[in-house]
């Protein structure tokens, strides 16, 4: 029998990368290619969809090349994408009407108040699951409307296209053909009904947005057309896949059951947590989305966003200049006075989930005497596992379910000291991967899945180490009280 293999497609932020997967689910090779962040003197961020596409076939085919494996032999590709990043197209000649806009770009801030003030902001949130926001693809698509030239007139005539990455990428990967997108990406761009599992018209039309702009929504493992890659393949291969990257890291970590958890931890962290079949809406700061549709059956999350947890080390490091790598900080923790009550709360641009707070400013709290740089970044690297805590605390309030367990992922988790105390302070098992790429094995796992190649043992190919909770339920608590005493402050500073 010939080998098949996936490839995975993992369109982030900062780049794309392609990775190669074997019919054991194995991943052999990674290609990693950069694009241009695009960031002008008004703080708007922004991306050239046409360099992302150009970067993604140049990825497919590198990783194929230098694999040295036969282009005959690739069965079909997943995709899992960087979430809320809008693009806009013509249907016809297939180019950009504009660069695409960057989840972090919040230039579309007062098109949110306007609509805020006119009364919607609860409806949108009761049907979308998500808070009105900038953040979000609604605000992004009806600002291109409105100020790019041009675009308001195509849209009119039937020719403009809008959408998240995902589908820019099937656009332009089937040549063309299909103008598709996922319920994961669909429930992330606050028009999408999460009860009527649809484009909501009344929500388009507040955002002055025509539904007829706006990509079929599919299942996420179904086949989204076929490409050739430009030539590249001899024969069209099947794009079996399509994941927003924090959904496709819940489904590579095998979170397939109500209950079941991750946490990534990067620059920021998302916490996700599958909630089954039917939505729940948060009373606790954290929004509601889609995890996915499977073989036509959805499944919900709730989710909560932090600002800064990785990042709280790389501002030790380079600003205040602790020490001179993110390895240091395990021995540093270690060395540091355990009973040292101080506690870092990094508010540097407002807290995010659960609090949503924008006005709060940092703090170091409980100095004393005793405090030193150990101290200092021990403090740092416990406040990543504090936050986390909190919006565990919060998924757990609105589903009265207890979150035994803890899937990690991202760079911050080789950290044996943070994912110990992770465990200790949520009195949780903690399970931390020995790869990083779980967004890249999630959209190889569900394309290999649907097409047979797989079956759900392949998760088992995920090594993880586990972390027990040792700590003394007192000491908790009294770590747990000190953390919450200083957030308070910070909150009413």
């Amino acid at each position: 029998m010939p080998e098949n293999y996936i490839i995975s497609i993992d369109q982030s932020t900062q780049g794309t990368k392609a990775l190669l997967f074997d019919r054991k689910g194995s991943l052999l090779k990674r290609v990693d290619i950069k694009h241009c962040q695009k960031v002008d003197h008004r703080g708007w961020v922004s991306h050239d969809p046409a360099e992302i596409y150009g970067n993604t076939i140049k990825a497919v085919r590198n990783l194929v090349e230098e694999a040295g494996i036969s282009k005959d032999h690739v069965a079909g590709i997943g995709i899992s994408n960087q979430r809320e990043t809008t693009a806009a197209w013509d249907r016809e000649t297939g180019i950009p009407v504009t660069d695409a806009i960057v989840w972090q770009c919040s230039r579309a801030e007062g098109i949110c108040q306007r609509i805020e003030e006119k009364g919607y902001q609860e409806m949108i949130r009761c049907r979308t699951g998500i808070n009105l926001s900038p953040y979000f693809p609604a605000a992004k698509m009806a600002w291109i409307l409105e100020q790019v030239k041009g675009a308001k007139e195509k849209a009119q005539q039937g020719r403009l296209c809008c959408g998240t990455i995902d589908s820019w990428l099937v656009y332009k990967l089937t040549g063309g053909k299909v103008f598709k997108t996922d319920y994961s990406n669909a429930s992330r761009t606050q028009l999408f009904n999460l009860y009527e599992l649809k484009w909501d018209t009344e929500i388009c039309g507040i955002f002055g947005i025509d539904p007829s702009c706006l990509a079929e929504v599919c299942d996420s493992d179904s086949c989204f057309g076929e490409t050739d890659a430009e030539g590249f393949f001899n024969k069209p291969v099947p794009i079996h896949c399509v994941l927003g990257d924090s959904h496709s890291a819940l489904f590579g970590q095998g979170c397939l059951e109500a209950g079941m958890a991750k946490a990534t931890y990067g620059t920021g962290s998302s916490v996700m947590m599958n909630i089954g079949k039917k939505p729940v809406l948060s009373g606790h700061g954290l929004v509601t989305s889609l995890a996915w549709s499977m073989n036509g059956t959805v499944d919900y999350v709730l989710e909560g966003n932090i600002n800064y947890t990785g990042a709280v080390v790389t501002w030790l490091k380079d600003d205040v200049k602790l020490f001179q790598s993110p390895s240091d900080t395990e021995d540093m923790c270690r060395m540091a006075w355990q009973d040292d009550g101080l506690f870092l709360v990094p508010a540097f641009t407002g807290l995010g989930a659960p609090y949503w707070n924008s006005r709060a400013k940092g703090a170091l709290m409980g100095i004393s005497r005793t405090t030193r740089r150990e101290e200092i970044v021990r403090a740092g690297v416990e406040c990543i596992a504090y936050q986390i805590n909190d919006v565990v605390q919060a998924m757990e309030y609105d589903t009265e379910i207890k979150i035994r367990e803890l899937r990690a992922d991202g760079g911050p988790t080789r950290n044996g000291y943070l994912m110990q105390f992770q465990a200790d302070i949520t009195d949780a098992l903690v399970l931390a991967p020995e790869t990083e790429e779980l967004s890249g094995i999630g959209a190889a796992y569900a394309a290999g899945l649907a097409l047979e190649i797989y079956t759900k043992e392949v998760f088992g190919k995920i090594g993880r180490k586990t972390y027990e909770p040792s700590m003394e339920l007192s000491k908790r608590r009294e770590k747990q009280e000190g953390w919450n005493k200083a957030v308070n402050a910070v909150l009413h500073m």
